[in-house]
């Protein structure tokens, strides 16, 4: 009985786990769903009905994201984070002058961000916009008890978050990730609708 016990548990485990790489998988195909209908003309379409926030840009990264990268969502509440990464909505959109910061989990949309390194390319694309271009300028991690993200920059920047260490067993904690990048100008990479070519 003791086995069967045990195997129930683990099983309990790896089904929770894997929930939420589903949830957010899932999500984002419903999300980017409702991104390429605002590209073809559809006012503010919501990702699914009960859904109380937008898409509001598109982060491509080559040779570290899928093809079609990750749809950003507005509004940075935990609720939101559970399906893709969010705008920070005190922050400037990605591609204005001033620092956009953008987050997401460390398990899920952003674990690609441990492999960053200077000079990597980020694009983001708001609707019906051009992709504009990033180059990573730093990395670090903060403890955010002591340390303030800035929000002024005479430059259009680019700061993703996320929590650290990636690989913590336990969630949450004060440590993040932060990825800084740079507006360059960048005509080299061919993006088609859905993606980089």
């Amino acid at each position: 009985m003791g086995a069967i016990a045990l195997a129930a548990a683990g099983l309990s485990c790896v089904l929770a786990a894997s929930w939420i790489d589903v949830k957010a998988r899932v999500a984002q195909l419903l999300i980017a769903r409702a991104w390429n209908e605002e590209q073809q003309g559809q006012a503010h379409p919501s990702p699914w009905p009960w859904a109380d926030t937008l898409p509001v840009a598109r982060l491509i990264v080559p040779r570290r994201t899928a093809p079609d990268g990750f749809i950003v969502l507005e509004g940075s509440s935990g609720r939101n984070l559970a399906f893709g990464p969010t705008h920070d909505p005190a922050t400037v959109l990605p591609g204005e002058r001033g620092n956009s910061v953008i987050a997401g989990h460390r398990d899920t949309h952003f674990r690609f961000l441990r492999g960053l390194r200077d000079g990597d390319l980020i694009g983001v694309q708001r609707p019906h916009a051009a992709v504009v271009w990033f180059a990573v300028t730093q990395t670090a991690v903060v403890d955010s008890r002591h340390t303030r993200i800035a929000l002024d920059s005479d430059e259009p920047r680019l700061t993703l978050v996320t929590c650290y260490p990636f690989d913590a067993v336990v969630p949450g904690g004060p440590l993040r990730y932060v990825v800084t990048a740079a507006r360059v100008v960048r005509q080299s990479i061919p993006v088609k609708a859905n993606g980089p070519a």
